[in-house]
């Protein structure tokens, strides 16, 4: 009988033990899949970064551009740039570009291509707002891009729709009154303006790959719990053998 009373109180500690493991250990085979989710898409944007730029998609392609098979394209297009006020996306650094050191602007414009339609083009870095603007038709190289998703805790733009937080360029361009754009941006990397202002760059990946060292820390903990109930099932074992 008093077997069975100490068997029926371990039963709840062993349950919960077993379940936590569970946990612990599936939460390292998802940082496993993680890491090699991570490294995949390192590998791809690295591809497409270093790749020769092609032409511009049509505007007949468009709708069936998709984020997963387009972004970070290098594309080459030629465009002229309207008239028209610029959004200035407001940044203290980017984790795809390792020359910006100090806040500062991204200056964001549509352009319109030699078939008529736009297209917004994140022409560069601007330390402040006053940089000079293009004039006529300019061949530029640059890399797809995709809007961001708004933030339910931050503006997209401040009262006037001059600064900006988030990159979107439906917005920007019905805030800015630039008229229809297309469903995705450019960054430019080339040419740079006489004067270096706005700066653009190649964007570098530089994605952040920790999910082995956050696999490693749940395995541990995995271990540590097993480790413990041992040494209290252990414990539980000696303080109920009966005297010699």
């Amino acid at each position: 009988m008093i077997v069975s009373r100490q068997s029926n109180a371990a039963i709840v500690p062993a349950v919960m033990t077993l379940a936590g493991l569970a946990v612990l250990v599936g939460l390292g085979l998802w940082q496993l899949e993680r890491k090699a989710w991570k490294e995949a898409l390192i590998a791809q944007l690295d591809r497409r970064l270093s790749a020769a730029p092609i032409a511009l998609p049509p505007p007949a392609e468009w709708p069936r551009l998709r984020v997963g098979d387009s972004e970070f394209l290098r594309v080459r297009l030629t465009v002229q740039f309207a008239n028209a006020d610029d959004a200035l996306l407001y940044t203290g650094g980017s984790p795809l570009r390792d020359d910006i050191k100090s806040p500062g602007y991204f200056v964001l414009a549509p352009g319109r291509l030699p078939s008529g339609e736009q297209v917004v083009v994140n022409r560069g870095f601007a330390a402040d707002r006053t940089y000079p603007r293009p004039s006529g038709s300019l061949d530029i190289v640059g890399v797809l891009r995709w809007p961001e998703a708004p933030s339910w805790f931050v503006a997209d733009h401040d009262s006037g729709g001059s600064i900006w937080f988030v990159r979107d360029p439906g917005k920007m361009a019905q805030v800015r009154n630039w008229g229809p754009v297309a469903p995705f941006y450019i960054e430019q990397e080339s040419p740079v303006p006489e004067g270096g202002s706005p700066r653009p760059a190649a964007l570098k990946v530089r994605l952040r790959n920790d999910h082995l060292q956050y696999a490693l820390t749940w395995f541990s903990l995995a271990g540590v719990l097993a480790a413990v109930f041992a040494v209290w099932w252990s414990s539980r074992r000696r303080a109920n053998e009966p005297a010699g």
